[in-house]
């Protein structure tokens, strides 16, 4: 299980800091697209990072293995959950899948994850 929870101030002033640079570290091409696209993309970015941080603790607990931000992807689905798809080779030979919810409102954004192994 992962938790996270991000004040959406600090990835404003991260974005304001360093713009694309900070944006390329963090999240893929297809989640800068989807959040960037709202009128109010800060929460949008801000509860993505919330989920790869929660799936980074996640993972680690359920395989002893680091992932890093860009191995895990949000998928935003208008009017639907989102999803996430993990983009690593693992070292592992556990079967899994994953369960997950975000949440964002004016200051805060929060994440957790949970991986179901066989």
């Amino acid at each position: 299980t992962g938790i996270d929870i991000v004040e959406n101030q600090r990835i404003q002033q991260s974005y304001d800091k360093f713009g694309e640079k900070f944006l390329n570290r963090i999240f893929t091409e297809r989640e800068i697209d989807y959040c960037m696209k709202k009128k109010d993309f800060i929460p949008c970015l801000a509860a993505r990072f919330a989920a790869k941080e929660a799936t980074i603790k996640a993972y680690y607990q359920a395989f002893q293995e680091k992932i890093n931000y860009k191995n895990v992807e949000i998928l935003g689905k208008n009017r639907e959950p989102a999803e996430i798809l993990l983009h690593h080779d693992a070292n592992h030979t556990k079967t899994f899948s994953l369960s997950f919810s975000i949440s964002h409102e004016k200051n805060y954004s929060v994440a957790v994850v949970i991986i179901h192994t066989a």
